[in-house]
């Protein structure tokens, strides 16, 4: 398929039916390769297996469970559809949007359950799997421990350069309406709520255009080609340049293997996690040795594996995934059914809310009110 109908024209049944398998996979693949990571990132180095077979393993106490990145990645996709049935207010601004979501998030790792009392938080927030600690990183916590939204000029952390805001920005990816420099604006600007640090955000930014481009049915070299395109002009932007041309440079250099993911992973900061992921993603036969080797090395499994399985899932589609993985996914269904509700928000918003009218029951799942 080539580029998707922009933002407002018509979609056909043929090309919503691709985007809303692309949306399927992405959010499906990512949350794969996070259960399938997630148990190595519990053992020491020493006693992680280095083949380059995947099998999903018992984590934070049954098989197939998903960290923090596949729950801050929901409240992603969350915030998005909400900025856009927010539009109809008058009110446009999607980082604000996704800050709020965020800070629901941030709810789930504090509150016993969901407050059935609060309508405006919309039906994500009342979903009582989420409300798990599952190894949220302290910059995520800090940034959304108060209201305080972070800014480019004034970003929360500065010094955190970790990957969990790249793992949770498949979403903006997925907005293939949009031009690609502005995926990579929104993507920055989300990231600094909780990642200050420039080798952090643009990582947030370079992974949200090349899901973009994967999307509108780029192949994944042209996808980081364009990723890279867009970086030459931001201040900070060689780490992640650098690491992305590194990943592209290592497809050549013979067999994958547990070692040279390692080498490209590093300190496991979200420059090497990215590039790991972009390796494993263009060297794997199929999704099961992609994200095997993914998730097999010294760094952070899950994060190397969330951000992989976005990629895989965004080029292939959700009926490329392993299914005898997919059944055993936590949240399974709550993944489905967000989905294909952005899916549907994308494609036919129109017909579900507007100035003159709105759906009632779209209203209470993604409310107007700011929550």
């Amino acid at each position: 398929m080539g580029a998707p109908p922009a933002a407002g024209a018509v979609w056909g049944r043929a090309e919503q039916q691709d985007f809303r398998s692309r949306v399927r996979g992405a959010l499906l693949g990512s949350a794969l390769g996070d259960a399938l990571g997630a148990p190595l990132d519990e053992k020491a180095p020493e006693d992680a297996p280095k083949a380059s077979g995947a099998e999903l393993l018992p984590a934070f106490g049954r098989t197939g469970a998903v960290t923090a990145a596949t729950q801050l990645a929901l409240f992603t996709v969350d915030g998005l559809i909400r900025a856009q049935v927010r539009r109809d207010t008058g009110a446009w601004h999607p980082p604000t949007d996704v800050h709020r979501a965020y800070l629901r998030w941030a709810a789930t790792q504090r509150d016993w359950g969901p407050d059935e009392r609060r309508k405006e938080d919309g039906w994500l927030a009342r979903e009582e799997w989420l409300y798990a600690r599952r190894g949220a990183a302290s910059a995520c916590l800090l940034g959304l421990g108060n209201d305080v939204m972070g800014t480019l000029d004034k970003p929360k952390n500065p010094d955190a350069d970790g990957p969990e805001a790249a793992t949770r920005s498949a979403g903006f990816g997925l907005l293939v309406g949009w031009e690609p420099q502005l995926v990579l604006q929104l993507a920055v600007e989300c990231a600094v709520h909780t990642h200050g640090a420039p080798e952090a955000y643009l990582s947030a930014g370079a992974y949200a255009v090349i899901v973009h481009a994967l999307a509108r049915g780029d192949s994944l070299d042209a996808a980081v080609q364009r990723a890279l395109a867009l970086l030459a002009a931001r201040p900070g932007h060689p780490p992640v340049v650098d690491a992305l041309k590194h990943a592209l440079g290592a497809v050549r250099q013979g067999m994958p293997n547990a070692a040279r993911v390692g080498e490209l992973v590093g300190d496991g900061g979200a420059v090497g996690a990215l590039a790991g992921a972009v390796y494993c993603a263009l060297v794997g036969e199929d999704i099961r040795h992609g994200l095997g080797l993914a998730v097999h090395h010294d760094g952070p499994s899950a994060a190397v594996g969330a951000l992989c399985g976005g990629l895989l899932g965004a080029l292939h589609g959700e009926t490329a995934l392993p299914p005898a993985w997919v059944v055993e996914l936590e949240g399974r269904p709550t993944i489905l059914e967000l989905a294909d509700d952005f899916a549907m928000e994308m494609t036919q918003g129109a017909a579900l809310h507007g100035p003159a009218g709105a759906s009632e029951g779209w209203l209470a799942r993604y409310p107007r009110a700011a929550g």
